[in-house]
């Protein structure tokens, strides 16, 4: 039996989510095109009968806005020393960016093997993928370089075997069913936050977030009530949309996934509350689990 733990760094919108849903093969990570998606450390869970493996997906690394912003950044950064192997993980289509230069800069103070994975490799042409290797095999002593599409899951089963020659322990963390370890209050406030990422724009998105505040299981139906928190009123008006059409869109979707995750109906309950520059006030942001001693 070999086991381990693996972190999933890298600047926002690279793929890390996705990634991490396609190795474990479920959707335990929201994803979306917007940057700063996975606001969490999130947790997923590879298993195969002589091996577990454990992926903890972080924030992108990115400049920090707001207190928010800090903690974020603060968090993914404490992940790159108590692993057994990080998976540095950037957009192939794309130029290497300040973003990347900083975190491979933080990675030198990090003894943790790292695996620079090559995502979105179907965006760009197979004799180009050289070309990329190039511009990074001497910024850092990476380990290993793997080429991947998270979305299509190219070179998946590659990636997991050249992680294996990695793991240290012999411990099975979590039974062979589990996939996350995420509680299942988070991952219905995160599916109705990924349901508001996909329909709105511009700013709204980094406004807003999501917390679960009741779940009550009945015989035949399960109660779940969300509150919605916007920074300002003009974006509770967007939320709710016009007539509450784009709030009623977002829990019908959210309703479909949410029982599919939990395997029976739902009865959806959405609020929408203003509290201002919640993204910048300790106490809130402690009151949402994100803690800046962490």
């Amino acid at each position: 039996m070999k086991s381990g733990f693996v972190s999933i760094i890298g600047r926002p919108n690279v793929g890390k989510s996705t990634l991490l849903n396609s190795i474990v093969n479920a959707k335990v990570a929201i994803t979306s095109d917007k940057a700063q998606t996975t606001r969490n450390i999130i947790q997923g869970i590879y298993n195969e009968f002589d091996t577990q493996i454990v992926f903890v997906d972080t924030p992108g690394i990115h400049k920090p806005q707001s207190r928010l912003g800090k903690i974020l950044n603060k968090q993914a950064l404490s992940l790159i020393h108590d692993v057994d192997t990080i998976l540095f993980l950037v957009d192939a289509s794309q130029d290497i960016g300040k973003g990347d230069l900083f975190i491979l800069e933080a990675l030198k103070n990090s003894k943790v093997p790292v695996i620079l994975v090559l995502n979105k490799i179907d965006k760009i042409k197979s004799e180009e993928v050289l070309g990329v290797i190039d511009h990074y095999k001497d910024l850092y002593p990476f380990v290993d370089i793997v080429p991947i599409s998270a979305l299509k899951k190219d070179n998946i089963d590659l990636l997991i075997k050249l992680i294996k020659k990695y793991l240290k322990d012999d411990v099975k963390y979590f039974g062979d069913d589990v996939v996350t370890s995420n509680s299942t209050y988070f991952m219905i406030s995160e599916i109705v936050r990924e349901k508001l990422l996909d329909l709105t724009i511009e700013e709204v998105p980094h406004c807003l977030t999501c917390v679960t505040s009741y779940y009550e299981e009945k015989e035949n139906v399960t109660l779940v009530g969300v509150d919605i928190i916007v920074e300002r009123d003009s974006i509770k008006k967007i939320v709710i949309g016009k007539n509450g059409e784009r709030l009623k869109t977002v829990g019908s979707l959210a309703r479909k996934d949410i029982e599919e995750l939990l395997g029976k109906r739902v009865y959806l309950d959405l609020y929408v509350k203003t509290i201002k520059k919640w993204r910048d006030k300790e106490r809130v942001l402690h009151e949402l689990g994100f803690n800046e001693n962490e």
